[in-house]
């Protein structure tokens, strides 16, 4: 069992998925689970890792179940499991989640969109690494009247603080002649701070709105700001195997 503080035991058991938090609960009152020995049925019980938790005569594995989300961050959120300024954060907006999730990678507090909430950092750790290439599209809302000639640059990478970007996919999806602005979609493989926003102001369009509209194959389809779902079995499969190709879901 893995617990850095004390914490009430029906959550710790939920974390080393055993069972819901309310399963745990039921369990505890049914008498079936002992602290250091010792039966319990007060739910109000707290544990730390130097205590011995077992369920059924089982001790707790030390490790949590796995789980995957895929979240549509809103705006105004960010992107960390706490704040010291008090600001909402991701992991904030899946507080009925058990177990200890946390985002890979990050998005900007006014940026939007598709964001993997998780628990297991052997994915997070492919998935964040440079080798892995996965594809990440964003729809940007830019000033201006967009050409394809001045985006041109970004198909072949250009100079941000001293490092070029990696080749990028990137086309004008609609221009608003009268509001003096244009939807672009950008497509990237890297993850480095700011990344879109710089890339376009480079080429001449400040950024006023941006959202990640897929990540690797998933997209947000269904989800709306701040709702999240589970991934499926054969989705955690795919990521996994470094299959991140994208099809079109109907």
């Amino acid at each position: 069992m893995s617990v850095d503080k004390e914490e009430r035991l029906q959550k710790v058991i939920a974390q080393a998925g055993i069972a819901s938090r309310r399963a745990a609960e039921k369990l505890i009152t049914e008498g079936r689970v002992s602290v250091n020995g010792q039966q319990t049925s007060k739910l109000g019980t707290k544990v730390t890792s130097a205590d011995e938790v077992k369920v059924d005569g089982v001790p707790l594995d030390g490790s949590e179940k796995k789980v995957y989300y895929l979240l549509n961050k809103p705006r105004a959120v960010v992107t960390t499991a706490s704040d010291n300024k008090g600001r909402q954060t991701v992991v904030d907006l899946l507080a009925d989640v058990d177990a200890r999730v946390y985002p890979i990678g990050r998005l900007d507090y006014d940026t939007t969109g598709a964001l993997i909430m998780t628990n297991d950092g052997d994915l997070a750790n492919q998935l964040m690494h440079p080798k892995g290439r996965v594809d990440k599209v964003y729809t940007a809302k830019v000033k201006g009247i967009a050409k394809l000639e001045d985006l041109a640059p970004l198909k072949g990478g250009i100079m941000l603080n001293g490092k070029k970007t990696a080749p990028a996919r990137v086309a004008i999806e609609r221009v608003d002649q009268d509001r003096k602005v244009s939807f672009i979609t950008l497509t990237i493989h890297e993850g480095r701070n700011h990344q879109v926003k710089d890339m376009l102001q480079k080429v001449g369009y400040p950024v006023e709105k941006l959202r990640r509209d897929r990540y690797a194959f998933l997209d947000l389809l269904g989800l709306q700001a701040g709702d999240y779902r589970d991934l499926t079995h054969d989705e955690v499969k795919r990521l996994k195997k470094g299959d991140y190709r994208y099809m079109r879901r109907k």
